[in-house]
C-alpha cells in the first residue's frame, strides 16, 4: 500500500507550517521549538488529530508529539520513506487441507507494526496473511477477494447483497467454507442479513473482526481470525455464524449464530454475545467443541440457494419517554415501507404514537415490534397498552433482537407487500432469529467467563 497524500491526516495550522517547509511524509526533519529541537521522521497521522501537533519517529524508535507553534521552525534534512508493504510468503496448494475463501469488506483483517515506521500494515492477500499470520498456513488453502474498503457504519443493504453474492458464487464453485472479515459495530446486521439471504448452506460462512487493532498488545485480531479460520475450514456447521473472543482473555472463542448475536460492548474483547440464548460452539485450544445439536450440519455435496430480494426503505427506531409522533408521521410521509418498533419492556411505546401508528398500518406500512431490554419476549397481551397496540395491527416479534427485526423486514419486504403475509412471516421462525424458549442462564453460559455444565 502506499500514501496517496503527501501529508496524510495533518489539516489547518500545522499542514501550512509543513508545507512552507515543503516537507512531506517520510520526511527526516530538524524541529526547532522555544523548548527544544528534535529530529525524526515525519509520520502520517490519523484524520482524528488536531492541527497543532505533529509526530516524529526519532532515531531510538519512539514516537513523540511535537507541538507546532507560530514561534516554530521545521527544515527537510533527508528523507526515509516507510516500506507501507507486507512481506509475501509463498505457500504451495495442499490438496489434503480444505479450501477457504476469504471475502474482504473493509478495515484490517491482519496487520503487523512497522516498528521503523509506526505504520500499521494492512494484510489482505494470501501471500500477506500468511506472512503476518502464519498459523493460517497450517489450517487451509486460502484466496481472497476484496469487495470492499469501507467503515462498518458505512454498509448498507445492497452491499450485503454483493457479499452474499460472492459467497453463493464461491459456495456453489466448491469452496469448504467463507470468512468475512468485517468491521465489529455492525458485524450483526450482516451476520443477520447473510442468514435471511443465504439459503440451505452446505458449508459455514464465518463473520470475523477484531475489536483492538494489530498495533496493540492485546490486540484479538490474529487469534480471532485463526478461530474462523478453523471453524471455516473444519466445523460441521452450516449456518453464517460470527467468531469471536467469548473472554477477556485469550483463553477461547465463540461461535455465534448469525441472527441471535450483538455487540454488547464497545471496546472489550469480548463484546459479542449471543442474546436469548447459548452459543453453537467454541474454539479452544485449536480444537472446535460444539456446545448445541441443533445446529445445521455440514454436507458433501450441495449448492446455496440465494435469495437477495430486499426492499431497504425500513426504519429501526428506539421508543422513548416524551417521544411524539412527529418521528413516526416523517416516516409516512416519506414513504417508508416498514416501520421496527424497538420498544419498552414486553413491547410498549407511548400512548402518543398509537394513532400515527395506526395511520402507517391503515397505509400498508407493516409495524413490527422488539424489546429494547434484548433479552426476554415481548409479551404484548399481558398489559392494556400491548393490547391496543396489537389490536391496531402491530405485530410482535417475540425475542427476535431488533437489529434482526430490522434486517428480517427488510428481507420480508423484497418478498411482498401482502400485510397478512408479512404478519405471518414475520412471526415465524425462518433461521433461528426466534427460540421457543430462553434458557434460563442463556446470558451467561461461556460469554465473560461463566462455564457452562453442558
Amino acid at each position: 500500500m502506499t500514501i496517496k497524500e503527501e501529508l496524510q491526516g495533518y489539516w489547518g495550522f500545522v499542514r501550512k507550517k509543513l508545507e512552507s517547509a515543503k516537507v512531506k511524509i517520510w520526511s527526516v526533519i530538524e524541529v526547532v521549538t522555544p523548548e527544544a529541537t528534535y529530529k525524526g521522521v515525519l509520520l502520517p497521522r490519523t484524520d482524528m488529530g488536531d492541527d497543532k501537533h505533529l509526530v516524529l519517529k526519532l532515531d531510538t524508535g519512539y514516537n513523540i508529539g511535537v507541538k507546532i507553534t507560530d514561534d516554530t521552525t521545521i527544515k527537510e534534512i533527508g528523507y526515509n520513506p516507510g516500506l507501507y508493504a507486507i512481506p509475501e510468503i509463498e505457500v504451495e496448494f495442499d490438496s489434503e487441507k480444505p479450501n477457504v475463501f476469504l471475502i474482504g469488506t473493509g478495515g484490517t483483517v491482519a496487520s503487523r507494526l512497522d516498528y521503523r515506521t509506526g505504520a500499521v500494515i494492512p494484510a489482505f492477500t494470501p501471500q500477506e496473511l500468511f506472512s503476518a499470520v502464519p498459523e493460517l498456513a497450517e489450517i487451509c488453502n486460502l484466496k481472497t477477494k476484496l469487495l470492499f474498503e469501507i467503515f462498518s457504519e458505512d454498509m448498507r443493504p445492497e452491499y450485503w447483497i454483493k457479499i452474499a453474492e460472492t459467497a453463493a458464487e464461491q459456495i456453489n464453485s466448491g469452496v469448504d467454507g467463507i470468512i468475512i472479515p468485517h468491521g465489529t459495530d455492525t458485524m450483526h446486521f450482516t451476520s443477520s442479513a447473510l442468514s435471511f439471504m443465504l439459503k440451505d448452506l452446505p458449508v459455514p460462512v464465518v463473520l470475523v473482526g477484531s475489536q483492538r487493532s494489530s498495533d496493540r498488545p492485546s490486540s484479538d485480531a490474529a487469534i480471532n481470525l485463526i478461530s474462523a479460520a478453523r471453524v471455516a475450514a473444519f466445523s460441521d456447521i452450516a449456518e453464517v455464524v460470527v467468531c469471536m473472543h467469548g473472554h477477556s482473555s485469550d483463553d477461547y472463542n465463540l461461535i455465534h449464530r448469525g441472527t441471535r448475536v450483538r455487540k454488547m460492548h464497545t471496546s472489550r474483547r469480548d463484546a459479542f454475545r449471543t442474546i436469548g440464548d447459548i452459543p453453537l460452539g467454541l474454539v479452544q485450544n485449536n480444537e472446535i467443541k460444539m456446545i448445541r445439536k441443533d445446529y445445521r450440519k455440514r454436507k458433501k455435496q450441495g449448492e446455496v440457494e440465494l435469495d437477495t430480494k430486499l426492499d431497504p426503505k425500513v426504519a429501526l427506531v428506539y421508543t422513548y419517554p416524551g417521544m411524539e409522533a412527529d418521528i413516526i408521521n416523517h416516516l409516512i410521509d416519506s414513504k417508508y415501507h416498514g416501520i421496527v418498533l424497538a420498544g419498552t419492556g414486553l413491547g410498549h411505546c407511548p400512548k402518543t404514537l398509537i394513532d400515527s401508528l395506526k395511520g402507517a398500518i391503515e397505509e400498508n406500512i407493516p409495524v413490527a415490534m422488539t424489546s429494547q431490554c434484548l433479552y426476554g419476549f415481548v409479551g404484548m397481551n399481558v398489559y392494556e397498552r400491548g393490547r391496543d397496540l396489537l389490536k391496531i395491527g402491530v405485530i410482535p416479534c417475540e425475542n427476535m433482537l431488533p437489529e434482526t427485526a430490522y434486517v428480517k423486514l427488510i428481507y420480508v419486504l423484497g418478498h411482498t407487500k401482502n400485510m397478512e403475509e408479512i404478519y405471518k412471516q414475520m412471526t415465524i421462525n425462518l433461521c433461528g432469529e426466534i427460540t421457543s424458549r430462553e434458557p434460563y442462564n442463556g446470558y451467561q453460559i461461556l460469554q465473560g467467563g461463566v462455564e457452562t455444565n453442558t
